[in-house]
């Protein structure tokens, strides 16, 4: 079958691999469509420690059901599905809790083990998900990126009529803002992109910050009427940001820590003592795929507007390449088998 396959960094390309079979427990599903992830860029720039070479790349999967487990009663052949691409273990402490986002054996597909931009797939059937009719197929991957933010705003117990400064308003952070607005909360985006802020305008977002030409401190305080925000969304993984995200927030309020930063970072943490702040790591998600589905499908989160084009599958290699060169161009690119 054809694949998108990393022979090492910086070798790209469709490639013949052995066709995939359905294993014990799983559901194979033939691939409809297929987001292209920052972490896809990292693995082609060879920059990701976490994966190994070659790699067949990609996560964020849709596709449709061709065989099903001998007692499957909900899922049937044809039936459109969505992969969760985090395969835990259920044995170690975070999977015993219920942390299976975090488990320490963790394995997702297109960075530990072969991913998902190929024609087949054979997939955990607890890790799939049916996806509501109305939703396009190039439309299902972002999905997955949606339950990131989801599960960021989910670990900062963001509440109703709180302020929730949001850090990089890239397709997290604008995904992390749409999601705040429907449970009530009030984004503030903070990014040194304009265009990007212009978006999470037509998005809804009302309080927007550049912190290269405002003061962000002195606007989020104007906005907070004095509070600072109760929530912060780390989202970009900029050393500034993180740091900025100690000042932004509130006396004992929370932070996400969504982004991945590329070094360790200081930080002053006497000030998370004299806060008294909460800070939490985000990773993944759990548990949050059926309801970012339904938000999509409701019309609730506008994933479509981050959309910024959708490629053949055979043009993936080259997309990926320019996204690598070109970052600035591109939001959120979805590939598909048949355009």
């Amino acid at each position: 079958m054809k694949s998108v396959l990393l022979q090492s960094p910086g070798d790209i390309s469709i490639a013949e691999i052995e066709q995939t079979t359905r294993k014990q427990g799983e559901v194979l599903i033939k691939v409809r469509s297929m987001g292209i992830c920052g972490s896809d860029i990292g693995a082609y720039r060879g920059v990701n420690p976490l994966v190994t070479y070659p790699r067949v790349i990609g996560h964020e999967i849709a596709g449709e059901v061709i065989e099903l487990p001998e007692n499957e009663t909900e899922l049937k052949v044809g039936d459109r599905v969505l992969l969760e691409p985090y395969v835990y273990c259920g044995k170690c402490y975070p999977c015993s809790i219920g942390h299976t986002n975090c488990c320490e054996n963790l394995t997702v597909r297109g960075v530990h083990i072969e991913g998902g931009m190929a024609e087949y797939v054979s997939h955990p059937r607890k890790l799939m998900h049916k996806v509501p009719d109305n939703i396009p197929w190039n439309i299902i991957p972002m999905a997955e990126p949606l339950v990131i933010s989801m599960h960021a705003i989910k670990q900062s117990e963001t509440k109703a009529g709180e302020h929730v400064v949001i850090t990089g308003a890239g397709q997290i952070g604008l995904l992390a803002a749409q999601y705040a607005l429907t449970i009530g909360a009030i984004p503030i985006v903070v990014d040194p992109v304009d265009e990007r802020l212009d978006l999470s305008r037509k998005l809804g977002v009302t309080h927007t910050v550049n912190p290269v030409n405002t003061d962000a401190v002195e606007e989020i305080k104007r906005i907070t009427n004095g509070r600072m925000a109760e929530v912060v969304i780390e989202a970009s993984g900029d050393a500034r940001a993180i740091r900025g995200a100690i000042d932004y927030v509130s006396y004992a309020g929370h932070i996400s820590l969504v982004g991945w930063p590329k070094n360790d970072i200081p930080l002053p943490t006497a000030l998370f003592t004299k806060k008294e702040l909460t800070i939490r790591g985000s990773r993944n998600s759990v548990g949050q795929f059926p309801e970012s589905l339904r938000l999509i499908s409701e019309g609730k989160v506008n994933v479509a507007a981050l959309l910024t084009k959708t490629v053949a599958f055979v043009d993936l290699p080259n997309t990926v390449k320019d996204i690598s060169d070109h970052p600035e161009k591109y939001l959120k690119v979805v590939g598909v088998f048949d355009l």
